[in-house]
């Protein structure tokens, strides 16, 4: 693999940043939203799941004692 000099390297990087697509603002706080919502969904998912697991052990422990 040839190596690029320093000069090339920094115009291929201008050349490649220039060809990102930035969201703009309301795309960024929508997806900014839609991440808390997911966030607070998975932790009430694992909170329920966690609540009856430990429902479960208690009515083991319950029968073996």
């Amino acid at each position: 693999m040839a190596k690029a000099n320093p000069l090339q390297f920094v115009q291929q990087v201008r050349a490649e940043v220039s060809k990102v697509v930035w969201p703009n603002r309301r795309e960024t706080g929508l997806t900014t939203a839609m991440v808390f919502v997911m966030v607070t969904l998975a932790a009430i998912f694992f909170f329920i799941v966690d609540q009856i697991i430990r429902l479960g052990l208690e009515g083991i422990l319950a029968l073996a004692s």
